[in-house]
């Protein structure tokens, strides 16, 4: 069985591990069964972690209760860059496995429930796990909207990332993370309506920026070359530029252009939203 899924932003400012958007990047993972375990990887993270212990090893593993399988996996994802590799990985070799629930799967083993369920699902969502599972609402995604995303060389584990967070949060920055969600997430459900600044962060952006020095820079230059808004995508180090499809291909020409004159090594992309999520044949 091959399962695809598409890559994940998380976060989008103020949106903390809450809400998530999928990306047109895709990673593909086949299971067939064999004598003996095998496995073959291509495209990003190629030949990195091949074995026994890779991630989409242990998925089927789980989900078979045996290791008489073959896995291939390709992926457009780059690793360790915020796009939310992990949870595709996961998701798409337990459905190639044949889980009954691959998201399920997926958010017990890599633990961020909304870059699974936007790779899942497709499109925009805001997701949480509770007692009873993984709760996931479809939020509004105005098919105007295009991500201009910076994908620096640099990489950053998501648990350093996670690391720098303090363990508490000042009032005052929850609620202006509360009200920026708000108008994000109306301004992506109707890009008339979006705010500039709502993308603006108080809980995790300000504490990772040591971990990625860059980030400013880059988010800046994507705003100084049209983008609406910026903000990190999940953990880093790829930023995110929010523009309509008019403007979207100026701004990511601009902005790598100003990228190459400060010695900045990062690619830059257009990327659509991802509309249809898990797909298994």
């Amino acid at each position: 069985m091959l399962a695809r899924v598409p890559a994940s932003s998380a976060n989008l400012g103020p949106g903390f591990d809450a809400v998530a958007v999928a990306l047109a990047l895709y990673i593909e993972v086949e299971v067939v069964p064999a004598a003996h375990l095998a496995m073959s990887t291509t495209g990003e993270g190629a030949g990195l972690f091949d074995g026994p212990d890779h991630l989409a090893v242990r998925v089927v593993r789980q989900v078979t209760g045996h290791d008489r399988f073959a896995v291939r996996v390709h992926s457009q994802i780059p690793l360790s860059r915020g796009l939310g590799s992990s949870a595709a990985l996961a998701l798409a070799a337990a459905a190639a496995a044949g889980s009954d629930d691959p998201l399920a799967v997926a958010v017990e083993i890599d633990g961020h429930a909304e870059n699974a369920a936007a790779s899942a699902r497709g499109g925009l969502v805001a997701a949480r796990t509770s007692p009873s599972g993984v709760e996931v609402v479809d939020l509004a995604l105005d098919p105007a909207w295009r991500f201009v995303v910076v994908i620096p060389e640099a990489l950053l584990a998501t648990a350093d990332a996670r690391a720098a967070l303090p363990g508490t949060v000042d009032r005052a920055d929850a609620v202006s993370n509360l009200s920026g969600l708000a108008f994000v997430l109306a301004g992506l459900g109707d890009h008339r309506h979006f705010v500039a600044g709502a993308m603006a962060d108080r809980l995790h952006q300000p504490f990772r920026a040591a971990l990625f020095p860059e980030a400013e820079t880059i988010m800046r230059t994507l705003r100084d070359a049209g983008a609406v808004d910026a903000c990190w995508s999940g953990a880093g180090t790829t930023m995110l530029g929010l523009a309509t499809q008019e403007h979207a291909a100026a701004v990511a020409t601009a902005t790598a252009h100003e990228l190459s004159r400060a010695g900045v090594a990062a690619r830059v992309e257009v990327l659509d939203a991802d509309r249809g999520g898990l797909v298994v044949r």
